[in-house]
């Protein structure tokens, strides 16, 4: 039992390192795109300001997914490694090509899946938290296309007096903030989902009663209830995985956030980067598990349509969003698999 725990523990930094490497598209594509800062170099950023949220941002995302869509009543490890699984695996599909997918609604998916394989619809909480990461998928966007497009109105209008080499100089210094505030949010609201896994995985029945009254190591893998802050050795553990995620990059989704959905200047790049950091930490501040590839592609958008509407490729965010249709059935149904197949092969009974 505990060898399994722990290996789960282990697919859910590995899930979490694929978030960084998948979405790090999200943070420095923009900043990339406008030759502000090398790739590399673009990374190193992004990567430091992640695991900088774990000074800045609270846990109320990390509530949510461990008791705000399945029962926990239900939560064993095989449900948990199921979701973690389907998951990873379509994360890793849609990096193949290329398609800036969510994460996070993979992750929501893969748990539903999960719990809908074991229990039927009675294992899945239908409640605030469906309702707000559903709503989220539609408004989301859209709010990041609208703080783009307003932010790109009122720097039209603050500096237009300004030559557009000056303009240039001045965002491509801007964007360095917009870009590092990007990645704090983008950090503090997707690594929570991993945390939430962790302490939802560990509160479970089977689990807390393995671990009770253990000593020594062991002991830090006792949690009493789903509902609590996440353990510091989980948060810690859970911002380093996704800031290495992060630091490793996911170039083929680099190219398209950076340049096939809209050509962007430095100051469109702030404002883009800028409208979706604004989003996601309200999101977060309300626990929310919002999509940041969903919102800085609204943001991308929004700012380009600023311009014209033709200035958008409307054919690439068109595939972006059918991905985004698929993301919760897809990984749904790929840890639904992954449980049948678990509890099949596995001696464990929960």
């Amino acid at each position: 039992m505990v060898t399994y725990v722990v290996a789960i523990i282990v697919i859910a930094f590995i899930f979490d390192f694929s978030n960084g490497f998948h979405d790090s598209a999200n943070s420095i594509a923009t900043i990339v795109g406008t030759r502000v800062l090398s790739p590399f170099a673009a990374v190193v950023w992004a990567a430091v300001f992640n695991f900088s949220a774990l000074f800045v941002v609270k846990t109320a995302v990390a509530k949510a997914v461990a008791t705000g869509f399945v029962d926990n009543a239900i939560v064993e490890p095989n449900v948990m490694c199921a979701a973690l699984l389907g998951a990873i695996a379509w994360n890793i599909i849609t990096w193949y090509f290329g398609i800036p997918s969510s994460s996070s609604h993979a992750l929501i998916g893969g748990l539903a899946g999960a719990a809908l394989a074991k229990s039927g619809t009675a294992g899945i909480t239908f409640g605030t938290k469906w309702i707000q990461t559903l709503s989220a998928i539609a408004i989301s966007p859209v709010l990041g296309a609208l703080m783009g497009f307003l932010l790109m109105l009122a720097v039209f209008n603050l500096f237009r007096f300004f030559t557009p080499a000056r303009v240039d100089r001045v965002f491509r210094r801007g964007q360095l903030i917009s870009s590092g505030l990007l990645s704090l949010a983008h950090g503090g609201n997707d690594a929570q989902k991993t945390m939430g896994v962790i302490v939802g995985l560990l509160a479970s029945a089977p689990v807390r009663t393995a671990m009770e009254g253990r000593t020594g190591w062991m002991q830090y893998l006792y949690v009493a209830r789903p509902d609590v802050v996440p353990p510091l050795w989980v948060e810690a553990a859970a911002y380093l995985a996704i800031s290495l995620g992060t630091l490793f990059g996911g170039w083929r989704i680099v190219h398209t956030m950076g340049s096939r959905i809209t050509r962007l200047r430095p100051v469109g790049g702030f404002c883009a980067e800028t409208g979706g950091a604004i989003v996601i930490l309200t999101a977060s501040q309300f626990g929310i598990p919002v999509s940041t590839t969903h919102t800085i592609t609204g943001s991308i958008v929004g700012v380009g349509a600023t311009n014209r509407l033709s200035a958008v490729r409307w054919g690439i965010a068109g595939r972006i969003v059918w991905a985004w249709i698929l993301t919760i059935p897809a990984a749904g149904i790929i840890a639904a698999l992954s449980f049948w197949i678990l509890r099949a092969v596995l001696p464990f009974q929960f």
